[in-house]
């Protein structure tokens, strides 16, 4: 009788468990209009706010691009296979030695890498920068977190290639450096060289990032979490995996962390430097920087290893 009575709580907890998970695994792959979401600090929630946000999550609001280039540029759209609209910048240099396709991270938007872009532009490269589905000024509400995405990178570059650029150079942040592994392993893209910054080693390692910086216990919410988000996105999420992605690559490669990350450990960033199998590859690490903009954290470093990776 006990044991039975055991056996109901645990398994009433363990289905408990997994309907919260769920609840936020929808919650962290979907954006809202801004109009939609009350956005509230912890400390200005009553107890039935704190218990939702517990039990099922939280919105985030859709980013928006809050600035435009100071330089003339053009806005490119194209459409995903399934439909979605996705907006670009292009910025056209004279005499260009290339261009660079700029990837956000996750939540951000094109206009948060114009810092980088115009950097890029001054070492006389074209940009083009590319609001991921759900972000920015591209349509949709959903993010898979650098799975189905990986067909905007070979949208933009497709996108150059037919226009008869010959240097392509992809560059990430985060979720988009991720995502650039995951469409040159997928499509088998070919850029002449690649900018990885901060990219997660797997899904799972990028979710457990999330929970550690929100003082849970990794597991098991880790792995309930990617499994609901995964399936609910209609994609086994176990397998999304940049560090395999890595063995993809055949172009060189500029790798660079901030050692103080909180959510990409050196581990991570370790696993995928040893899968470049290419011999041209750099790792930079940058001792004062967290999961943030190296380029706004350590200017003049960044500017420094960009401009000798890429001239």
């Amino acid at each position: 009788m006990l044991f039975r009575r055991f056996l109901r709580i645990v398994l009433s907890l363990f289905l408990l468990l997994n309907i919260m998970a769920a609840f936020h695994a929808y919650k962290f792959t979907h954006f809202y209009p801004a109009n939609e979401v009350v956005k509230k600090r912890p400390e200005d929630m009553n107890w039935w706010d704190k218990t939702k946000a517990i039990v099922v999550g939280v919105r985030f609001p859709k980013s928006v691009n809050s600035v435009t280039p100071d330089t003339t540029y053009k806005t490119v759209n194209f459409k995903t296979a399934d439909g979605i609209p996705i907006e670009a910048w292009y910025t056209e240099k004279s005499k260009a030695k290339g261009t660079v396709i700029l990837f956000h991270g996750h939540g951000a938007s094109k206009s948060k890498v114009l810092t980088e872009a115009n950097y890029m532009y001054t070492l006389g490269y074209s940009t083009l920068l590319v609001d991921f589905r759900a972000h920015g000024g591209s349509g949709g509400d959903v993010c898979t977190i650098g799975y189905k995405e990986a067909e905007e990178v070979k949208l933009a570059y497709q996108y150059l290639v037919e226009k008869g650029e010959k240097n392509i150079v992809l560059w990430g942040i985060s979720l988009g450096a991720a995502t650039i592994t995951h469409a040159i392993s997928e499509y088998h893209i070919e850029p002449s060289k690649i900018i990885l910054e901060m990219p997660f080693g797997a899904l799972t390692d990028a979710v457990k990032g999330r929970v550690r910086i929100m003082g849970l216990p990794e597991q098991p919410i880790a792995t309930l979490l990617t499994f609901w988000g995964g399936t609910e996105q209609g994609f086994w999420a176990f397998s999304h995996n940049p560090s395999a992605y890595a063995k993809s690559v055949n172009c060189p490669v500029l790798l660079q962390w901030g050692a103080k990350d909180p959510r990409v450990t050196r581990e991570e960033i370790d696993a995928i430097y040893k899968n470049l199998v290419i011999p041209t590859k750099k790792l930079v690490v940058y001792e004062s920087a967290g999961h943030e903009s190296l380029c706004k954290k350590e200017t003049l470093k960044w500017q420094a290893e960009v401009r000798a990776f890429l001239n």
